[in-house]
């Protein structure tokens, strides 16, 4: 609904206080330092002892245990072919042991004045940074092998077969070296991709991007890179082999292989959680989180009988004196560090330790999404009997309350269908029930960045468990909310809009055109009325569209969609009256002649643009999670996201929207719909419609909110050819090229909002994939551009000089 935005608006944002971590999370494979090593070729499994005030060695060597010498303290070790090195709790000095005779010792290097830290063993070689500074020193590397520049300082690094690699401390980068063309081949594949943590395998590399998500880079031989498929920080800790590849899921600590030609996916590993796995190049280890203990598997693993080790528990991290991130620490830190210092969980917090688990008898929340969706994790093991029958008992009789309060309310709802004569057709009222799930970091400020103290992960993972809960609690007594649509006249109408004048004419919808009106109390309104036809067909689709926005909106409350505010049928006449939106479409602040002529639209801030895509993202959400039954819009596009008087937007034109059982459910409609350059090419071209449909059509918006672009634009001289801007930005976003294809009109951004407007782009790449699988939940976009408002938002505490101010709600 296109209006003129008023002279002079007042601006203001909420203040983010969630910033996402800037660090690399601590991730452990061959070549990375750990609290656990293996040396390949011995089969030798060594680690940090816990709960002791000497941090000393442990190994498992042919079947027995030996203590390694120095009886000292160290904070991390790593394994290569034949030998394992460690780094000295101190950092001064790094200590290398030969595996296959007698624990042989060597010294690699000692120097107090410039401690080491990171270290990365390779197959034959040995590398590690130093502490504060980031360069990069290697040992044992031959003629041939190639340092990188001494000017590169590395926030973390690790090493594969004959080459290592990094993250640059500056830009977040990948950086390899090494004495073969693996390294090169790698690091062009990463481009300009920023990372927040890389392992390195054999001849292939993999971690997560600045996203979150998983990527792998090299060789594949065996699969080693076809990574599973899964949402934002799904995985943590990663182990690379030389064919092979595994990592920790998030959610339950359970690990998942691939690669190797399916050799490493064993029963032994199911039903188990692990805090840290390492990997020697065709076998591999894991520090299980119920006693610290280790299991090995794997075909290469010498003794297959026996996959978990008689060795002392280990420490699952180093232990520090500093204080620890978000995450916090080990419940049990002081006992395992023996009373001196803590041990930070890794930077990405394990789902369990914010959210407990869901009640029984209740389905389980929606997979997370994006782009790349493994095997579902193996169930954990049944709990013992005594267990068992209390949690049955409790769940046959929340089974009984809520099938008693469901049929209760059957029962009213027939009386009250008879009495009333809605049943007959006598009344026209439409009954909205509103869900009162609400996130905790919306609150009630809610078009802003989250106020939660919270990790924006932890607002993920709140989101996704509470969905269950949604659905049960929509359908008791508690949450009725009896807002009624009202029902206006035609005449009402017509002198609301002065007869649908031309003037009054703001824009058009799924089933007609839009005029602004104002109604005899002095409310501003839109109102949509049907085209008028005399075909049957044309008839039957206008009240098709009609009939499916009464129904969404009459039950549909969120300060993110178009509240509906009545409705009139009078003969052939079908009009559906809305709240006014005082600004308009976002399509005509990016794309009218009028406003992109101006150049001064207040649309033209990055942070405007990334909490308008945000406040988009969360009317989605609402009706994927939130709505009961869950709802799929089918139209998602600019133009149906429109601006209210305080710049908050909102979803709007609920023609073509569906409803479906669960947000992932499979439609098979009888024929597509959407607009052109929005419509998701698998529900185009198979007719398979699902959430991820609408969540393709927002990446198209983002993509539009990025460079300035039409979904379909006209490129190139001579009048242009046409070309999606999925064509024209993901390409360039792929090759690190973001800042070529930005709106112009918005101006490069700083520091601070290069990095959230970063992160906007590599979310809009992965909601335009061309499979739904590989696309992300809308509870993950979310998350990311919370994120990412927060870390524009930290940027300035102003985006503007003078008035303009906008207000969340």
């Amino acid at each position: 609904m296109k209006t003129s935005p008023s002279a002079s608006v007042t601006l203001c944002l909420a203040v983010a206080a969630v910033f996402f971590l800037s660090l690399p999370p601590s991730f452990h494979a061959l070549g990375s330092g750990a609290t656990l090593a293996i040396s390949d070729a011995s089969a030798t499994v060594c680690g940090v002892v816990a709960s002791e005030s000497t941090r000393r060695i442990e190994c498992y060597h042919g079947g027995n245990i030996t203590p390694i010498v120095p009886n000292v303290s160290f904070s991390t070790i790593s394994g290569g072919r034949d030998y394992f090195c460690g780094i000295r709790s101190s950092n001064s000095d790094l200590l290398c042991w030969d595996t296959t005779s007698s624990f042989e010792r060597k010294r690699l290097y000692n120097d107090s004045s410039v401690p080491l830290e990171n270290l990365a063993v390779g197959d034959t070689h040995v590398c590690a940074t130093e502490v504060g500074g980031g360069a990069v020193r290697c040992w044992r590397t031959g003629d041939t092998f190639q340092l990188p520049s001494g000017s590169d300082q590395f926030a973390s690094i690790s090493s594969g077969s004959g080459f290592s690699c990094g993250i640059l401390k500056n830009d977040s980068r990948v950086r390899c070296w090494g004495n073969t063309n693996v390294s090169e081949e790698i690091e062009n594949r990463f481009g300009n991709m920023s990372m927040l943590s890389l392992v390195a395998g054999g001849s292939h590399v993999c971690g997560l991007n600045s996203t979150g998500f998983l990527v792998c880079e090299g060789s594949n031989g065996s699969g080693q890179v076809d990574f599973p498929r899964g949402g934002a920080f799904e995985f943590g800790g990663l182990a690379l082999g030389a064919e092979h590849s595994c990592a920790i899921r998030g959610s339950n600590g359970s690990v998942v292989c691939w690669g190797g030609n399916g050799r490493f996916s064993v029963n032994v590993t199911q039903g188990v959680s692990f805090e840290v796995i390492v990997s020697g190049s065709n076998f591999v280890c894991g520090l299980t989180t119920n006693n610290l203990t280790v299991l090995c598997w794997g075909p290469g693993w010498s003794n297959s009988s026996s996959f978990e080790l008689p060795l002392p528990s280990f420490l699952p991290g180093p232990c520090v004196q500093s204080s620890c991130g978000e995450c916090g620490s080990y419940l049990d830190s002081q006992s395992l560090c023996s009373g001196s210092g803590n041990i930070c969980k890794p930077m990405i917090c394990r789902p369990q330790t914010i959210v407990p688990p869901p009640p029984p008898l209740l389905s389980p929340p929606p997979p997370p999404p994006p782009s790349v969706l493994p095997s579902s994790p193996p169930p954990p093991p049944p709990p013992p009997s005594s267990s068992r029958s209390k949690t049955l008992t409790r769940g046959l009789l929340a089974f009984a309350i809520i099938g008693s309060a469901g049929a209760f309310a059957g029962i009213c709802t027939i009386v009250y269908c008879l009495w009333s004569g809605v049943c007959f057709g006598k009344k026209k009222v439409h009954n909205s029930v509103q869900p009162t799930i609400t996130r905790g970091s919306s609150g009630s400020n809610g078009g802003g960045a989250s106020n939660n103290s919270n990790s924006s992960i932890s607002s993920m993972i709140m989101r996704q468990t509470s969905i269950i809960m949604r659905r049960q609690r929509s359908g008791t007594s508690s949450t009725k909310h009896t807002d009624r649509a009202e029902e206006f006249t035609l005449a009402e109408l017509v002198a609301a809009t002065n007869n649908f004048s031309l003037e009054n004419k703001i824009g058009a919808g799924s089933f007609g055109v839009v005029y602004k009106g104002k109604l005899a109390d002095g409310r501003e309104v839109a109102i949509k009325r049907g085209e008028t036809s005399s075909k049957m067909k044309k008839f039957q689709e206008k009240e098709s569209a009609f009939d499916s926005e009464l129904a969404f909106l009459s039950r549909l409350h969120h300060k993110h969609l178009v509240g509906l505010v009545g409705f009139c049928e009078e003969k052939d006449e079908r009009l559906l009256v809305y709240e006014y939106m005082k600004n308009g479409a976002l399509y005509d602040h990016l794309h009218d002649k009028n406003n992109v002529e101006k150049g001064s639209s207040v649309l033209n801030w990055w942070k405007i643009r990334i909490k308008i895509a945000l406040d988009a993202s969360r009317g989605i959400e609402y009706l994927h999670n939130y709505a009961v039954p869950s709802i799929i819009h089918r139209d998602i596009k600019s133009s149906n996201i429109l601006l209210d008087a305080t710049w908050t937007a909102r979803v709007s034109d609920f023609g073509l929207s569906l409803m479906s059982p669960e947000p992932d459910s499979d439609y098979r409609p009888m024929k597509a719909a959407g607009t052109v350059g929005y419509i998701d090419p698998e529900y185009y071209g198979l007719n398979v419609l699902t959430a991820k449909s609408d969540v393709y059509g927002l990446g198209v918006v983002l993509l539009e909110l990025l460079t300035g672009k039409r979904a379909i634009f006209k490129y190139g001289e001579d009048g242009g050819t046409p070309l999606s801007v999925v064509d024209f930005a993901v390409p360039a976003i792929m090759a690190g090229e973001l800042v070529k294809i930005l709106d112009p009109r918005v101006g490069p951004p700083d520091v601070n909002e290069a990095e959230a407007v970063e992160l906007v782009a590599y979310t809009a790449i992965h909601c335009v994939n061309l499979e739904g699988k590989d696309r992300p939940t809308m509870a993950d976009i979310v998350v990311n551009l919370e994120r990412a408002l927060s870390i524009c938002d930290s940027s300035q505490d102003n985006i503007s000089s003078g008035t303009i101010c906008v207000v969340s709600e």
